[in-house]
C-alpha cells in the first residue's frame, strides 16, 4: 500500500533546492572578477524579486559574498539592477 515515493516514507526528502558543491566561483577561477557593470554575473546571484541570493544558496566564500553585496548595490543605484522585481501584470 505505501509507494517508494510516497512523502511519508522515511529516507524520502522533498528539498527546495537541491545540493551543489559548496564551492566559491570567484577562489577556483581566478579570471571572474566582480565588476557592478557585469549585469551578466550579478544576475545569477540575485532572486527573481531582485534580492541577492545567500552564501548557502551560491556556494560564495564571506570574502566574495561581501564584494557581491557590493557590487550589487552599487549597479542598483545606477540603474543596471533593479531594486524589485518589476510589478505583474493583473489580468482581467
Amino acid at each position: 500500500m505505501s509507494d517508494q515515493n510516497d512523502s511519508r516514507t522515511p529516507g524520502y526528502d522533498r528539498r527546495r533546492f537541491f545540493n551543489r558543491p559548496k564551492v566559491c566561483l570567484f577562489c577556483s577561477d581566478k579570471s571572474v572578477q566582480i565588476d557592478y557593470k557585469n549585469v551578466d554575473l550579478l544576475r545569477r546571484f540575485l532572486t527573481e524579486d531582485g534580492k541577492i541570493r545567500p552564501r548557502r544558496q551560491t556556494g560564495t566564500c564571506a570574502r566574495h559574498q561581501r564584494g557581491l553585496a557590493e557590487a550589487v548595490k552599487r549597479a542598483r543605484q545606477i540603474a543596471l539592477v533593479p531594486f524589485v522585481a518589476p510589478p505583474m501584470e493583473e489580468s482581467i
